[in-house]
């Protein structure tokens, strides 16, 4: 039984977001100890859940292996009666494993893979934009030079943006720049923001902003994402330097680039990227554009988006106050810029041609139920 605190459009999505597991709490409870009470100890290697598959096996780094739970009665019974999942952390291993037939689906291959692997007659190839999502640059408003707005915006004006989705994206995703104005027409999301490279306009705003003669900022980028993060960043690096920026490059490992980017948020010029599951504009505002939220590592508060964000994110989309709110939220967005939107990222997932019955879901991991083998 879940008792909610008021009507809200994020509040049943929510709870099937991989996060708020609901287990069997009898079953738990049965192996809680003083020391611990909720039988997290237990839990950790022995779940309570319920669903089409049981755990078989736990190897953890190595592989997770499921077994169908006949007895399930909550839908169709899936026609697969084992399932092993495997961790394979090299992009080369993994994309080996699918040429050679030895895995059946390989979840989230890296853009290059997905792009030459589409050609291929030995597997297919499934694209689908990550809803709710940007790869994108962060400015950080406690460095001077990013409190001015102009600044910020010039610097979107300078970023070479189809060079990057082309060279760090392999044109996998959505592109999002090149909006034809400030106001926004509708409440698409995600959407483009209204730059595109313009080096002369840049350099006209930041002269306009007193900073004519340029400056020197860290662009500090995460080694665990070095695929896209780093071709992105030297061609950022690149580009700024022709308006009088400097940006030498700051590898930030990526065991500490969380700390330092969204716990500290002392990250000046970086790159960030964030998916938030449920698609609504205000979702993202909630976890990316409020002040003091995790993701809000621009360090950025504006009183309206504020504003906005807590009038939105419980009201149903068809209330007459959402749309106009969102295009609110949306202009003010564009015209403040604290982050700098590049390509919506796609999930890339290759499967073999004799498996039937994947299907996209927005928390992105593997639904196991629907597939077929032949």
């Amino acid at each position: 039984r879940i008792d909610l605190l008021r009507k809200s459009k994020p509040t049943m999505p929510d709870l099937a977001v991989p996060i708020p597991i609901i287990i069997n709490s009898k079953a738990a409870l049965k192996h809680a100890t003083e020391k611990d009470p909720w039988a997290l100890e237990y839990l950790h290697k022995n779940p309570q859940g319920g669903g089409a598959f049981k755990l078989e096996r736990w190897e953890p780094g190595q592989q997770t292996v499921y077994s169908r739970f006949d007895d399930w009665k909550s839908g169709p019974l899936p026609e697969l009666k084992r399932v092993v999942v495997r961790e394979v952390p090299s992009p080369s291993t993994r994309r080996a494993l699918v040429l050679r037939g030895d895995v059946d689906v390989s979840m989230d291959i890296p853009p290059k893979d997905a792009k030459e692997l589409s050609t291929s007659d030995k597997v297919d190839i499934v694209s689908t934009p990550v809803e709710n999502s940007y790869h994108a640059v962060g400015l950080n408003m406690k460095f001077e030079p990013f409190k001015n707005k102009k600044v910020r915006q010039a610097i979107a004006y300078a970023l070479p943006y189809e060079k990057i989705f082309k060279a760090a994206a392999f044109e996998r995703g959505v592109p999002m720049w090149g909006a034809k104005s400030m106001t926004p027409s509708n409440i698409e999301w995600p959407q483009p923001f209204p730059y595109d490279t313009d080096l002369d306009k840049s350099k006209a705003l930041l002269k306009e902003a007193g900073f004519g003669s340029g400056f020197e900022v860290p662009i500090s980028i995460n080694l665990g994402l070095a695929q896209w993060q780093e071709p992105t960043a030297l061609l950022i690096q690149e580009s700024l330097a022709k308006v009088g920026i400097k940006t030498p490059l700051d590898k930030v490992p990526g065991a500490n680039y969380r700390t330092k980017a969204l716990v500290k948020k002392e990250l000046a010029f970086h790159m960030k990227n964030f998916g938030g599951w449920l698609n609504f504009p205000d979702y993202y505002a909630f976890w990316v554009l409020q002040e003091g939220h995790l993701f809000n590592s621009m360090n950025w508060r504006n009183e309206d988006i504020e504003r906005l964000t807590e009038e939105s994110l419980h009201l149903a989309t068809d209330n007459p106050k959402y749309e106009p709110n969102i295009k609110k939220m949306l202009g003010i967005l564009f015209e403040e810029v604290p982050l700098i939107p590049l390509w919506q990222p796609a999930l890339d997932v290759a499967i073999q041609k004799n498996v039937e019955g994947y299907r996209f879901v927005f928390h992105r991991q593997l639904d196991a139920r629907p597939l077929k083998k032949t």
